[in-house]
């Protein structure tokens, strides 16, 4: 008997054994593959067998096996996404050690002491909306203002999906918040969640997986990569703030992990609940087409009401050799003098984004990519961004001696340093990726901000998502930008996102509360409706710009970056690629031309625009035509089907 088995491998077909035992389609076996044994999953017989070469036998068949809805969802995830399928089972099974034997063991579930949680009106009309879709699949989307007490709808949600025996996947779009989730979930639940990201041990990877594949977990809260795992009982997915563009994947297999897990909750035909504050564009257009359920809460926890607002014109209120307005400080000490906690907004990593000599008008860039190079002074470096190059900034001068750097724009510890001087004594800490590295840092600061042991907070965009701090009342945002970067098509939506995330912040525990906006454009229009709280008409009309512009929601795009060490190389290979892609009905292929960001990683980058109308799997078509080019071994392709940014 032969059988088809597909490895989790960079192949796009399964390869052929022969078989002495017996086996289905799901079964995991170990099959000899060079010289090496690996563990596979056998696959439909739906691919045609090699001639002309010896077949080899599956060596073992293991205790462990994928359903059918599982096999036809990485199936259909390989034709959408454009990616190899053996890397998308890669996904599901992770690598072969948790099948050796090891004395793993199931750790028993601690019980912990639970809190009293009392829905309101609101909140109860928002669950027996979501418990109405008779647990076939179904997309309902929870949104409520920040702070209106979301989690603790879906939260009793979930309760009755695994008093039925079943599973649930909550998706976070960032890490960085599972720690705050965690103390939340185990108030309500009173236990730990089982919880997946790229930073568990392999350990812990191994027992999340074989706990969800025999059921002994009933709730996994993961990042993108939860979304591909093999559940046994899976009842509901919940995806929290489904806004957020951290869900889409850009590098390695890129794919958008929101969009997944609706088509994933579709193969297991289970509901699906999108939680957000403010929708994104998809979702909007789908709530107003009434594809989707919507229910909406308006009123925060104990009815308090969002920030007001205040616009500081940088313009008028000008500001010599620092970023922090006089106005902004006179109400910042009135909220500090209560004991208030206060955070400073600023969207950029490091000390300053720019570095030029005075002398020589040298620049500090990357000698990998085209960007400048951001100064942090906690590691007296020029660091990259984007490749990670880093460099001390000592440079031997042009004119004479060494470059004199002048350092222009903030960063946020250039905001550190100047809140330090202008509140001496407070207790001023920086929240940012670079300052929370560990779990044990991250933890401490959480804890010292929940004490009330910090007394101001200097932030960038991680902060706007899904934290709750109760004694923060004022944030100040150090540059409302509005302008976006001219190649990034979802600068209104993004900014709508952030904005009312950022505000919604503040304020959850104390009816007077502010957001500070320093800016040198006040009078944008996106600003000020964000500051009557209409984010839906924002929403409206960018979704009018949309459509008058032929782009998503009402037409479809697909992005192909084209990479080579030789700038010229990238630019003939892509425009020989148009050639091609030209023969296919109905696309329309918008390019060559150069990346905004030309080189990343010492590879320049060259970018096609595909662009066709809502029709069912045209990647297909593309994929055809992609996989017979022969491309010179100099160039690298990259497919990226509905893309976010364009850098």
């Amino acid at each position: 008997m032969k059988s088809q088995v597909l490895l989790p491998k960079i192949f796009n077909f399964p390869f052929t054994y022969n078989s002495r035992i017996e086996s289905k389609i799901g079964n995991l076996v170990e099959v000899p593959f060079g010289s090496k044994k690996e563990i596979g999953v056998i696959w439909k017989n739906n691919y045609s067998e090699p001639e002309n070469i010896k077949i080899k036998y599956i060596n073992k068949k293991t205790e462990y096996s994928i359903d059918r809805k599982l096999i036809d969802f990485i199936e259909w995830f390989s034709t959408y996404n454009m990616v190899p399928i053996g890397l998308v089972l890669k996904m599901a099974i992770g690598s072969s050690d948790k099948f050796i034997k090891n004395k793993d063991r199931f750790l028993e579930i601690k019980k912990t002491k639970t809190r009293k949680f009392r829905l309101n009106d609101e909140q109860i009309s928002a669950l027996k909306f979501l418990d109405k879709v008779n647990n076939k699949f179904n997309v309902s989307v929870l949104q409520g203002t920040t702070g209106s007490g979301k989690t603790l709808v879906y939260f009793e949600r979930i309760k009755k999906i695994i008093n039925k025996n079943h599973q649930v996947l909550v998706l976070l779009p960032e890490i960085f918040l599972t720690n705050d989730f965690k103390s939340r979930f185990e108030e309500f639940f009173g236990f730990e969640p089982s919880i997946w990201h790229s930073k568990i041990t392999p350990k812990q990877k191994r027992l999340i997986w074989k706990g969800l594949i025999k059921n002994k977990i009933k709730i996994l809260v993961g990042a993108r990569s939860a979304l591909l795992l093999p559940f046994k009982k899976l009842g509901l997915i919940i995806v929290d703030e489904e806004h957020d563009n951290s869900y889409k994947q850009d590098e390695g297999v890129i794919y958008n992990a929101r969009d997944m897990a609706i088509s994933r909750a579709q193969f297991e035909n289970i509901p699906i609940h999108l939680v957000t504050s403010v929708p994104s564009i998809e979702t909007f257009n789908n709530i107003q087409t009434k594809k989707y359920r919507h229910i909406k809460i308006f009123k925060r926890y104990e009815n308090y009401p969002l920030p007001k607002a205040q616009i500081i014109n940088l313009n008028i209120n000008k500001i010599k050799n620092k970023f922090i307005a006089n106005e902004t400080i006179t109400l910042v000490e009135k909220f500090l003098k209560k004991g208030d906690q206060i955070l400073f907004f600023i969207n950029r990593r490091g000390f300053a984004p720019y570095l030029i000599c005075k002398k020589c008008g040298n620049k500090q860039t990357c000698s990998n990519c085209s960007l400048y190079l951001t100064f942090h002074k906690l590691k007296n470096k020029a660091i990259c961004h984007h490749c990670g190059f880093e460099k001390k900034i000592i440079e031997k001068c042009k004119i004479e001696g060494n470059c004199e750097m002048i350092m222009y724009g903030p960063g946020v510890e250039k905001i550190f340093d100047e809140t330090k001087k202008i509140f001496p004594g407070k207790k001023i800490n920086i929240f940012s990726s670079d300052y929370l590295k560990t779990k044990k840092l991250s933890n401490e600061l959480f804890n010292n901000i929940k004490d009330n042991k910090v007394d101001i907070l200097i932030g960038t965009q991680m902060i706007s998502k899904g934290f709750n701090f109760p004694k923060l009342n004022c944030i100040v945002v150090i540059d409302a930008d509005f302008s976006g970067r001219g190649y990034d098509l979802r600068t209104t939506e993004k900014n709508i996102q952030l904005y009312q995330q950022l505000s919604g912040r503040a304020g959850r525990f104390s009816s007077e509360s502010l957001i500070i906006y320093q800016t040198l454009t006040p009078h944008n229009n996106t600003l000020n409706e964000l500051i009557k709280n209409n984010s839906e008409q924002l929403l409206t009309n960018e979704l009018l710009l949309r459509k008058k512009n032929m782009l998503p929601p009402y037409q479809r795009l697909i992005s192909i970056i084209i990479s080579s060490k030789d700038r010229s190389l990238s630019l003939q290979g892509a425009r020989e690629i148009k050639l091609r892609l030209n023969q296919i009905d109905n696309i329309e292929v918008l390019g060559p031309v150069d990346s905004p960001l030309l080189k990343i990683k010492k590879n320049f980058r060259s970018r096609l625009l595909i662009r066709f109308k809502n029709q069912n799997l045209m990647q297909k078509k593309i994929s055809k035509v992609l996989n017979g080019l022969k491309i010179s071994s100099k160039i690298k392709l990259a497919v990226d089907v509905d893309p976010i940014n364009f850098a």
